[in-house]
């Protein structure tokens, strides 16, 4: 059976992150006055940025004020670690090509806001073509674990019934996000923030090494890699 959609998450898992993220974090916070450690970034990563920002801030009075402005550190930061460096997880493409010439609509959705995500879907040649959908954490009232992001790409694709749709990410939040939507397909990929264990820890219908194994899941007479 194929699904209707696959909503892919980006940084990890159709995008490689080589550490950008929680380096580009890290540097944004220390020039506010705020050290981290990556057991902090671990914890907040799947999460629209601007709340991760928030989680890791102290709770004080310009704590709102404070965080816009370690989110534009953050996208700058960012933006100069990816720079010459963005690149697709290996197959990511292909796989985006073969839900396509089987009918199925994919869509993407990240925790970056707007203008970060734009980055890097121009430096991969997807702004246009690539996907049908692409839904960003400042779209959303809420970011993961709530399922907005996900519903949205279905509102946009036209997909009424999350028992067609797959939902693909690298944390476990990714994970938490489908349970919520009630999607068929929960599909946690290796690539990312988050290594087995934890993933397995959390609701999924499949584990895969890297997202480009996806096809396996669904092609006639293939057997899923799945826990």
């Amino acid at each position: 059976m194929l699904p209707s959609l696959v909503v892919f998450d980006m940084a990890g898992t159709t995008v490689v992150d080589d550490g950008q993220v929680p380096e580009a974090f890290t540097a944004a916070l220390a020039e506010h006055g705020v050290a981290v450690g990556p057991g902090d970034i671990r914890g907040v990563r799947g999460a629209a940025k601007r709340q991760a920002i928030l989680d890791l801030l102290p709770k004080t009075g310009d704590r709102e004020e404070k965080a816009e402005r370690v989110l534009a550190a953050f996208r700058e930061h960012l933006a100069r670690l990816y720079e010459g460096r963005v690149r697709e997880i290996p197959g990511a493409q292909d796989v985006f090509e073969w839900l396509r010439a089987h009918g199925v609509r994919a869509a993407l959705n990240t925790g970056f806001d707007r203008e970060t995500a734009k980055m890097l879907l121009e430096a991969l040649g997807w702004s246009t073509g690539t996907v049908d959908a692409i839904v960003c954490g400042d779209d959303v009232a809420r970011g993961r674990p709530a399922p907005d992001m996900i519903l949205r790409c279905m509102q946009l694709t036209g997909v009424a019934s999350a028992d067609s749709v797959a939902n693909v990410g690298d944390t476990m939040l990714d994970l938490q996000a489908g349970h919520n939507a009630a999607v068929r397909w929960n599909i946690g990929v290796l690539t990312g923030a988050h290594e087995r264990a934890l993933m397995a820890a959390q609701p999924h219908t499949h584990l895969l090494a890297s997202v480009a194994e996806l096809p396996r899941i669904f092609a006639p007479g293939q057997p899923g890699s799945g826990t």
